[in-house]
């Protein structure tokens, strides 16, 4: 690893007083000499002129301490009105909102917390973040730059959503029942969902509701009825596909892997092609009946597959697929308190809480305030993605034991490769961009694109890797920042307790409405979907911002020496040519990048 990834000593900001000013004033001899008596014998002349000396003399100091007293008033005057208008903004601050102290003392002391040095908490980035915190006190009136809350419009509204259009009869289901049960989190689930419904059309197979998984990552037991409503995603798939909600009687006391109908994840190699499913899985429907896909997840491939089943798939995820009503109710409790004045709801509200969108025009209803426009942010940051990019964040041998026992149990496969295979090291993989970004990278790339001190940031996700410590620097730049668990009660959250895949499910919904969304790890499901889906209904008005991570491994591999101003060009510029507007290319996923015509139709 290069001296560049080390933990180095933080620059630390020192204030110094200038006293050069006030020597000047204080220097040389203020008090009178002592006054010689005159010689009685001394000739008229002289001593007219001798006293006419003293007199100027006499005359010359009364006059500099005069001077002296003067500007000793003025400098008293004016730091008695420093001090006056310090209170008042100090006072108006308290009064506009209680989380934010714009007084240059608050400052000062951000500016020291984060040049702690070597042991400070933020690691190799102490010095970075005093340079920010500085740039965004001094620029916290400024205007953020305009495309940060944009997509360029014109090119980005020349889609709309069509993937609800059909073109073939209902499939009869005829070659027997497909049952499937996901593996992952919420977000790994909607993906095999989706995948599951294509793969029954394909295979004329009639499909059992999915079940999902119990996992030791997420620990969760919920089931698809306590996400989706199930029987929206029933009716409204029926013209597509055959689906039940249990297998006939007949084919539930079957041992289903003592017949050779188990196919496990193992079995199917990943994104398979349709070919692979006609040639495997077609004669063990035929021979048996039934086929359960054990952990099915990311087993099909975007590309190639026929233009009707692709839509399927957008089908599936942008409208079949509607979040059950205690998630939707609880989500648009959570929307009307992220914008607090917001008197309508957003472009996307309808798609994600369904009837309870009205509930957030109806409490602000004849209020004339400004609206609150809010960022989300997805920290993909959780000890599952940090261990199995097999990457390090400065923790050192605590933090590397920590995560190769974490490896053990929940990728033994991954740590057996680390131990047999020669891996590319962490560096390696860092300057690759597969690293997922840290909060402290995170909330520098914020402050360099230009987002202010008061833009109101919501955190989504679940337990970052570190605690709440980790999430130090994004609290100190960021005053106005927010997570579910700040804006909802703990009786409100109490029936989403210990469910995360539900806790997840009001992150989208935070993050999809958000006026501008920031990913900081592009292969994070959660980021895919969400951008995806604010694509396919935000009408070109909700931007993504989708950081270039190799390019911004390039930039923060020079922290102990970059500046502030060629920093913020730099990530401005890598970030900004991951915003340009296009279609969708081949082997990319549907639900990410609906720009393509089995999705989006355009509109000339």
């Amino acid at each position: 690893m290069s001296s560049n990834h080390l933990l180095i000593e933080s620059d630390k900001e020192h204030e110094t007083l200038d006293r050069s000013s006030a020597s000047n004033f204080f220097s040389g001899s203020l008090s009178t000499p002592s006054s010689r008596q005159s010689s009685p014998r001394m000739e008229p002349s002289r001593f007219l002129k001798k006293m006419k000396r003293k007199g100027e003399k006499a005359w010359y100091k009364r006059k500099r301490v005069k001077s002296l007293v003067g500007v000793i008033g003025l400098i008293c005057f004016f730091f008695v009105v420093n001090w006056f208008m310090l209170v008042r903004l100090q006072y108006h601050g308290r009064k506009t909102n209680a989380f934010v102290n714009s007084s240059s003392v608050s400052v000062k002391k951000e500016l020291k917390k984060f040049g702690k040095g070597k042991r400070s908490q933020y690691g190799v980035y102490g010095r970075m973040l005093a340079l920010a915190a500085h740039a965004l006190a001094e620029g916290q009136n400024k205007r953020e730059p305009k495309d940060l809350w944009r997509e360029p419009v014109v090119p980005a509204s020349a889609w709309m959503p069509c993937a609800d259009q059909r073109n073939w009869e209902p499939s009869g289901g005829n070659n027997g029942y497909i049952l499937v049960t996901a593996n992952g989190g919420m977000n790994q689930q909607r993906v095999a969902i989706c995948n599951a419904v294509v793969l029954a059309r394909l295979l004329n197979a009639t499909l059992v509701v999915p079940k999902f998984m119990y996992s030791s990552v997420w620990r969760d037991v919920s089931q698809f009825s306590d996400i989706y409503q199930e029987e929206h995603f029933i009716n409204y798939l029926t013209p597509d596909i055959r689906m039940v909600k249990e297998l006939p009687n007949k084919l539930q006391s079957l041992d289903l892997e003592a017949i050779g109908s188990v196919v496990t994840d193992v079995d199917i190699p990943k994104e398979s092609k349709p070919s692979f499913y006609l040639k495997n899985i077609i004669p063990i429907l035929l021979r048996n009946g039934v086929v359960h896909l054990l952990g099915f997840g990311n087993r099909l491939a975007f590309d190639p597959i026929p233009f009707q089943l692709q839509r399927l798939r957008c089908r599936c995820n942008f409208h079949a697929l509607q979040f059950a009503p205690k998630i939707q109710e609880t989500g648009a409790l959570l929307l009307r308190r992220l914008r607090k004045h917001e008197g309508h709801s957003g472009p996307l509200d309808h798609y994600l809480v369904g009837p309870y969108a009205d509930s957030i025009m109806k409490e602000k209803r004849g209020q004339s305030a400004k609206a609150s426009r809010y960022l989300a942010i997805h920290l993909r940051f959780e000890i599952d993605m940090v261990a199995h990019s097999l990457c390090e964040f400065g923790g050192g041998e605590e933090e590397r034991q920590e995560l190769e026992k974490y490896r053990e149990i929940h990728f033994p496969a991954l740590a057996h490769l680390k131990k047999t295979t020669k891996l590319p090291s962490p560096a390696e993989i860092r300057s690759e961009g597969l690293c997922p970004l840290t909060p402290e990278e995170a909330v520098l790339m914020l402050a360099a694109l230009g987002f202010n001190r008061k833009t109101h940031v919501f955190v989504a996700g679940a337990q970052i890797y570190g605690g709440t410590r980790r999430l130090g620097a994004l609290n100190s730049l960021y005053p106005y920042l927010v997570t579910k668990e700040n804006l909802l009660s703990a009786t409100e959250l109490e029936p989403f307790k210990n469910f995360s895949s539900q806790l997840a499910a009001l992150d989208f919904i935070g993050c999809t409405a958000a006026n501008a969304f920031a990913m900081t790890d592009s292969g994070s499901q959660l980021s895919s979907l969400v951008s995806g889906y604010r694509i396919y209904y935000g009408g070109g008005k909700m931007p993504t911002i989708r950081p270039n991570k190799r390019r911004l491994a390039a930039i923060f591999v020079k922290n102990s020496t970059i500046e502030w101003k060629v920093f913020e060009q730099r990530v401005r510029k890598a970030v900004r040519q991951t915003k340009h507007i296009q279609s969708r290319s081949k082997g990319r996923s549907v639900y990410r990048y609906p720009r393509c015509k089995e999705c989006m139709c355009p509109t000339d």
